[in-house]
Order: C-alpha cells, then sequence, then structure tokens
C-alpha cells in the first residue's frame, strides 16, 4: 500500500502538478491539506477523475483538506467522515474495513496557540478511541510541529519559536505515544535534512534549510510493515513537498 500526504497550498494553483503526481506515482491513498478551494472550486479535471474516489472538505481561500483513495481499494462503498473536532475544514476521514486513514491539517498556532494545543489534544482523544474500538490509524498530514531539533535545520532553530516550542512537541508526542509510529523516523533514525517545508524566500528549498512538519503516522503494527519514507524535495511549487510512505 502506498500513502501520500502533501500541502498543496492552494489546489486551484496546483490541480495540474497533483494530476501529475498522481499518474508517475500512483498511489493507494493520498491526503492534501491546505486545498484553499470549495468541492466546486477543485479543478473539473481532477474532481473528476474516475481512478479516485475522491472527498473535497474546504470553503474559499483558507485551509481545507481533501483525501484521493484509488477505486482499488475504495471499492464500490467508500464514505467521507469529518470528527467532531473539525474545524476552519482541517480533518477527513475515510474507514475500510479496521482501518482509518485522516488527513489532517493543524493549526499553524501563530494567531491562537491555545487553539492550537486544543486540537492536538482533541487528535489524541481520537486516537485513543480508535485504539479502544480496535481500528488502525493511519494520521497523514501537516501537524505543524517539529518534533525534534533533528526535524529543523540548525539556522532554524529558534527557543520557543511556534512550532518548535517545547509545549507543542511534548503534546505532539504524546499523541504518538498513544500507540502510533512515526514512519519516516522510524524509518530514517538520526538521519538529518529529512524536512517537508521550506519558507519561500532565499533560495531556502534548494539549499535544503526547512523543517519537518508533515507526518505520516500509523498504528504500530501497520507501522511496524512500512518499507520506504521519501519527501521528494524536487516535485513541486507548493511550500511543502510531498511525503511518500509505503508498506508491505
Amino acid at each position: 500500500m502506498k500513502v501520500a500526504t502533501w500541502n498543496v497550498n492552494g489546489i486551484r494553483a496546483r490541480g495540474g502538478q497533483v494530476e501529475q503526481w498522481l499518474d508517475a506515482e500512483r498511489p493507494d491513498v493520498m491526503c492534501l491539506q491546505e486545498i484553499k478551494a470549495s468541492h466546486e472550486q477543485v479543478p473539473m479535471t481532477l474532481a473528476a477523475r474516475d481512478d479516485y474516489w475522491t472527498c473535497w472538505h474546504g470553503s474559499g481561500g483558507y485551509s481545507g483538506v481533501a483525501l484521493l483513495v484509488h477505486r482499488d481499494l475504495a471499492g464500490a462503498e467508500c464514505a467521507a467522515a469529518h470528527p467532531a473536532f473539525d474545524f476552519e475544514y482541517r480533518v477527513a476521514s475515510v474507514t475500510r474495513g479496521d482501518l482509518e486513514v485522516l488527513t489532517v491539517y493543524v493549526p499553524n498556532g501563530g494567531k491562537d496557540l491555545p487553539g492550537k494545543m486544543q486540537f492536538l489534544e482533541a487528535l489524541g482523544n481520537h486516537v485513543a478511541e480508535a485504539h479502544r474500538d480496535g481500528r488502525r490509524l493511519l494520521v497523514c498530514g501537516d501537524l505543524n510541529v517539529a518534533l525534534t531539533d533533528l526535524d529543523l535545520h540548525p539556522k532554524e532553530r529558534k527557543a520557543n519559536a511556534i512550532g518548535q516550542r517545547p509545549d507543542e512537541r511534548a503534546l505532539l508526542q504524546r499523541v504518538i505515544d498513544l500507540g502510533l509510529t512515526d514512519v519516516q523516523r522510524t524509518l530514517h533514525p538520526g538521519e538529518e535534512g529529512l524536512f517537508t517545508w521550506w519558507a519561500p524566500w532565499r533560495n531556502l528549498r534548494q539549499r535544503n534549510v526547512g523543517w519537518r512538519i508533515d507526518y505520516v503516522l500509523a498504528t504500530a503494527s501497520l507501522g511496524a510493515t512500512a518499507t520506504r519514507a521519501e519527501c521528494q524535495r524536487e516535485f513541486g511549487t507548493s511550500d511543502h513537498a510531498p511525503l511518500v510512505v509505503e508498506f508491505a
């Protein structure tokens, strides 16, 4: 199973890039964030693809998430859900058998840090509930927290900066400790330069001066089957790059 997550920073601007990527990679599941569009505003050639079941959860020029599930996996019946803690079009999920996949866009927190913390707390509650119910989970998306200093270029490390504060890191770690695996870091322990976001100035992306804030978190039993986790820094014009994970 191939799963991908990508903050596209506007589907209307990058719909063609998403289609190009889908055609090349053929993921089973693709999770998008910050689509900045309602369903009606999604490019028709992308929204009307017959090889993917899609859910577009957005409203205009802010936030928004999407799920794309290949028809071979989606089957005849597939329905999206939105956990109770969803606000500003930040969460959508789909369940197939005992596996629930969530596309998640955590608030940045620059204007409302308490709101970000509350959102992460609620995400943790959802993870705990899924475990109690016997569901496996994939939490994919822009979580807007660099978990450790290793997830930041040395030039980007700033004590108490939003996205790398100790309280944000501790809360995201508590979510992971509920029984999830950070797949990319587990497959590449100690490796530097695994960034997924770069500020759009001073050629930071070309120089790989970035942050790792996009994740695929998997229930531990599923995470143990992961064989690949790769961020494709060279692809696309978003300030994030696609993160691809494959499970055996």
